[in-house]
């Protein structure tokens, strides 16, 4: 996702896949579709980001199911552009959701949170920085 564009709110903007042994699954996915790899610190460990073969562009995340990501089921996560993550995370409430990850901050990127829709579904809700919005790229 290139964040220096405008928020296409609404929009999915990027995946991650939270899972135990993230160097396996790396490895998995590098062999079976050709994705290259970079580290992404997470302060005493490194997570990472998946980038196209032909561009080197960042396409999705690897992640370990350590830190923010603890308790995160180990399936593709999406996620969702929104203005204003407090407020979506209220109406998920009030509209039969759960919230498995509160709102919170995720470095300079912006903010986060983690939902789960009435039938179980999980999807993370994602709304940019001021800053990454109009001076960063990358993922979220």
């Amino acid at each position: 996702m290139s964040t220096s564009e405008t928020p296409r709110y609404g929009s999915i903007i990027w995946t991650d896949l939270t899972v135990p042994q993230a160097e396996t699954i790396r490895d998995f996915y590098a062999g079976v579709v050709g994705w290259t790899f970079a580290p992404v610190s997470m302060g005493n460990y490194a997570d990472f980001q998946m980038n196209a073969p032909a561009t080197g562009e960042a396409v999705a995340g690897i992640c370990h199911t350590r830190g923010v990501n603890a308790g995160l089921p180990p399936q593709w996560l999406v996620y969702i552009s929104v203005e204003d993550i407090d407020a979506c995370a209220k109406r998920c409430r009030n509209l039969g959701g759960t919230i498995v990850i509160e709102p919170r901050p995720m470095g300079v990127h912006g903010r986060f949170c983690v939902i789960k829709d009435p039938a179980g579904a999980v999807a993370a809700l994602f709304s940019p920085s001021k800053i990454t919005a109009s001076e960063t790229t990358g993922q979220p």
